[in-house]
Parts: structure tokens; sequence; C-alpha cells
């Protein structure tokens, strides 16, 4: 837990336990219910039920057990879930098992089959390069460069304003919206006529899929405790890179279309995909409920998706877990006071920082592997389906990643992973001469190198945890994606046409940048571990009456806060 526990025995625990006084009603009613025995031994995510009995209480030890201090982590009174706050709740594994996999089914698959969606709009324009794309609009490489330039200055330009009305409005009404909009663009490349309309679409179609992750990463926050988001988190990345898959293998088909009505093959695949997504998005609407004590509508039933038991217990679940869950309402709208407070919080910025440069090491290299392919000899449904092998690799060993990195608790250490993982790869591709080399070994290095365990859902996951504030959680994934966007930027314009093919200058480069990030992951890990010690050193020299009036007079708060512990 990241809030530290004050120690202390209440004078209710005390008077409860008073052998000489005997159980009165009144101190039996006092008494502070049995707690479950604290989760000391790290599990993987599939192991449930092999270090306790599933009949045993769950509840977790929280600031919400010491009547000296619980008062200062009271929810606010218009949190959506108040009236199933209860401090005394207790449930068993068993209980809490259940209620896990039934958010999972209800929540969890759907936010990642609309991530899916997304991604197929996002990505289909990398299988439209194997189909003659850019001789068909009389674009060069440069003018690709430059509109993968501009989708990815416009996905930045949206993040803020797409995460601002989606805390304002809730992530419930603003993303099925969100992903009706961009079906709608990425269809009408059906009609793509130049360079104009291709630069065009690539501008709005990022504008209106900015924000979408970070929205999603919140809405997910309201469910989910922080050790569990991580592992979600990589589901949800799973979803993107399932997308990617389906994509290939429909783009083989789809493909195949050229000539139909006189259209390229590539018109049809946009044309398509673009009206799946759309259906989508109106699903959505019935299938994305604004909270856990909030299911009930008349798509989702009258009682909802879930019991008044189950809500009980995802909320105080949730709650316990992190008590600043309760200090902002769903739809309650970030002021600019409290946007400047999130902009300025100095204690995420290192995460901003590896944002910005962690994914250039393969996104170079990934936009370019449809036309690598092509230059190899492989002909357009090769290209495709040669695309799949790296995808499945790659979910593999992102989903190994976010596991090792919750047992362990060592997320900058497992993060960096990602790109030791490339190095031994971008030197092969920078030293090797690839147009003589076998292009089945080629292609094998470059998947090699495309499959690098992703340490995304980490650091994603990482931003959440040290928010410690709504606000924060929300303007933090914001900020991070558009920092992701801003070396999306940078990755789009390291290889140029003068460099081609072998790209000898722009993987020196990424190598370069690599070895940036391996210092970044140490810097972060020992910047987080200062603090964390200056922060004990003052917490533990404080008797139990100045933690109290600590807290009491909210001299600090969000990851400010004494009592509160950054990961690393």
């Amino acid at each position: 837990m990241a809030t530290v526990i004050p120690e202390q025995k209440s004078e209710k625990l005390i008077l409860a336990e008073d052998a000489e006084l005997g159980p009165s009603e009144e101190r039996i009613a006092d008494a502070i219910p049995p707690l479950g025995k604290p989760e000391s031994q790290k599990k993987l995510w599939f192991q449930r039920s092999k270090h306790y009995n599933l009949d045993d209480i769950a509840t977790q030890p929280s600031v919400y057990d010491n009547p000296d201090v619980a008062p200062q982590y009271q929810p606010r009174d218009d949190w959506e879930n108040l009236h199933r706050f209860d401090p005394r709740a207790r449930w068993t594994w068993r209980e809490e098992i259940d209620v896990v996999r039934k958010i999972d089914w209800r929540i969890m698959t759907w936010t990642a089959i609309m991530f899916t969606a997304m991604e197929l709009d996002r990505a289909n324009l990398a299988q439209s390069l194997t189909d003659n794309f850019l001789d068909d609009m009389s674009l060069t490489t440069n003018d690709y460069n430059l509109g993968n330039t501009i989708y990815a200055l416009c996905f930045l330009a949206g993040e803020f304003p797409a995460q601002l009305l989606a805390k304002w409005l809730g992530p419930d009404r603003w993303i099925p919206s969100q992903i009706v909009l961009f079906s709608v663009v990425s269809a009408s490349q059906f009609a793509l006529n130049g360079r104009p309309s291709f630069l065009v679409c690539r501008a709005l179609l990022a504008l209106l899929q900015g924000g979408f992750i970070p929205e999603c990463v919140l809405y997910l926050s309201y469910f989910y405790k922080h050790h569990e988001l991580t592992i979600r988190l990589g589901f949800f990345w799973t979803g993107m890179f399932l997308a990617d898959i389906v994509a290939a293998i429909v783009a083989f088909g789809l493909l195949h279309m050229r000539g139909v009505e006189g259209r390229s093959g590539w018109r049809w695949l946009f044309l398509i995909e673009g009206l799946i997504t759309g259906t989508i998005g109106l699903l959505s609407f019935v299938m994305m409920p604004p909270g856990p004590t909030q299911t009930a509508s008349w798509s989702r039933g009258k009682e909802g998706w879930f019991t008044a038991r189950e809500e009980t217990i995802m909320v105080n679940r949730i709650i316990r877990d992190d008590p600043s869950k309760g200090t902002m309402h769903n739809r309650q709208p970030i002021t600019p006071k409290l946007l400047w407070k999130s902009l300025t919080d100095v204690d995420l910025w290192p995460l901003y920082a590896l944002g910005l440069t962690f994914n250039i090491p393969t996104f170079s290299p990934q936009q370019y592997l449809s036309l690598s392919l092509r230059e190899l000899g492989f002909d357009t449904f090769q290209t495709n389906l040669l695309s799949i092998p790296y995808l499945v690799l790659k979910i593999i060993n992102m989903m190994a990643l976010a596991t090792l990195a919750e047992y362990t608790g060592q997320l900058a250490a497992c993060a960096s992973i990602f790109q030791i993982w490339c190095l031994p790869f971008l030197i092969y591709l920078r030293v090797v001469d690839t147009t003589k080399a076998s292009k089945w070994l080629t292609w094998g290095m470059i998947s090699l190198l495309l499959a690098a365990p992703l340490g995304h859902p980490v650091q994603v996951g990482w931003i959440s945890r040290n928010s410690n504030t709504v606000r924060s959680r929300a303007v933090g994934a914001a900020l991070y994606n558009m920092f992701l966007q801003a070396g999306v930027i940078i990755s789009s314009n390291i290889y140029r046409a003068d460099d081609a093919p072998l790209y000898r200058r722009g993987n020196s480069i990424l190598i370069g940048i690599l070895s940036l990030n391996l210092v970044l992951y140490v810097l972060a890990k020992a910047y987080y571990v200062w603090r964390n010690k200056v922060r004990e050193r003052k917490w533990n020299a404080m008797t139990l009456e100045e933690k109290v009036l600590y807290l009491a007079d909210y001299q600090d708060a969000g990851n400010k806060r004494l009592d509160f512990r950054l990961a690393s």
C-alpha cells in the first residue's frame, strides 16, 4: 500500500479487548471487525488460491481502521459510490475473486474491445502500403513521414481536451462518442484523392483519437486496485496487438477486392474497417457503465450488473487500497487551478521523460516494416501475414513483463528490459548489409526486435500509482501520452529517404537513444528511492499526535503527503 498506516491501537479496539470490563454490547458494537491477513507474499495474477483459504476474510488493513486518522480520508459528500462506502465491511477471498472475475468480464473485456476498434482505424494505413497506396496517391516516403508526423502532432494536441471532456462528461459518455466520430473519418478515407486529403484525414483522425488511452486508464482505475491495474493494462494493450493481427488477416482478404467497382483494395479496407469501428462505438454506449455502483439502466437491467453486496465489496476494496479515489466525483471537471497543480507535479516528471523516448528504438522500424518487407521481395499478401508472428510474441512478452513487474515490485528495472532486448537486434541492423543477407534472416531479426516486451502497461500503471489523486491521475495519464506522441514525432523522422535502404544513420541514432533510456531508468529509480527516504525520515520523526495533526491540517495533498510512498 502506498499510504502508510499509522501504528496505533485505538481506544475503541482496546476497550473491546479488555477482559476485565467484559463484552458489553456498547463495546462490542464499537469494536473494529477482524481484518484479513495482510498480503505479504507476492502473487502472480493467476495464483489466487494457493496461499490462503478462500473463506478467510480478504479485507486488507487500511487507514480506515484507525479511528484517529480515518476522518482525514473520508470520501467527499458527492462521491458517486458513497452510499456503498462502509469501513466496517468485510468479505472473503472467495467473494473478492468472484467480483474481480465479474469486473474482468463486464468491464475489462469491453474496454479491450474498444481499444481494438481504435487500433483498427489507427493502424490500417500500414496495411494500405502493401497495396500500392503511395503510388496510387502519388505520394513519396517523405509524404508518408509527414502524414505520420501530423498524426502524432494532432494526437498530442487532442490529448488534453479529450481527457478534460471525459473527466467532465464521464468516460462512459465521451469514449463511445469519440469512437463513433473517428470511425466516420476513418471510413471517409475511401474517398482520398491526393496529398492534401491524405494529410487532412490523418489530422482529423488523430484529433478525435487523442486522449482515448488515458481516458480508458482512468476509467479502469475506478474498478481495480493498483497492483491489479498493471496486469489489466497488459490485457488492454493486448487488445491493440490483437487488432494488428486481425487487421493483417482482414487486410489479406479485403485487399483482394482491388478492382471491385473499379476501386483499389485499400479503399475498401478503410471503408469496411471504419464501419466495424462505428458499430463498436454505438454498442459502447450500452456496454460502459459510469462506475461500480452505476450499472443499472434500461440497457443493463433495472438491477444492474452487480448486487448490493458486490458493489459494497468493489467500492471498499478500491478505496481501502487508495483513499484518494474518493476525492473527486466521476463527472467532476478539473478546474484550471487543479490542472496547474497537476502539471507542476515534479514527482511525475521522471515518468514523462521516459514516455518521450522509451519506445523510439522500435517505433521507427515498426513504421517501416511493410515497406522494408516489400523491398526485401515479399509480395503484398506475404507482407501482411509476416507481420503476425512478432505481434503474437510481443503479446506474450508484454504480459510476462507486466507479471514480473508486479511480482518483484521493481517497476524501473522491469520496464528497462525492453531496452536491453532491443540492443543486439539494432546493432545487427546497423552493421549488417541486409540487402545481401537472406531475406528470411532479415525478417527474423526485425521481427525479434519488434517483439520486445513493451513496458508501456508498467509505466502507465506507474503513473497511476504515483499520482495519489484523481485529478493527477487524469492529467498525468494524458501528459504521459502526450510525451509518448512527441516521441512518435521524433521516431517518424529518424528513417529518411536519403538513408535508405539500410538506414545506418537512423539505426545509429536509435542505439544512442536506447543508451539514453537506460540512464533515464536508473535516474528515475534513484529519484523515487531518495524521495521516499526523505519522507520516511520526516514521518518517523513525528509523534502520533503530530501525525494526526498533520493529516487533519491537510498540510500536503496527493503524492506530496509524508504518509505516501512513491513506487519505483
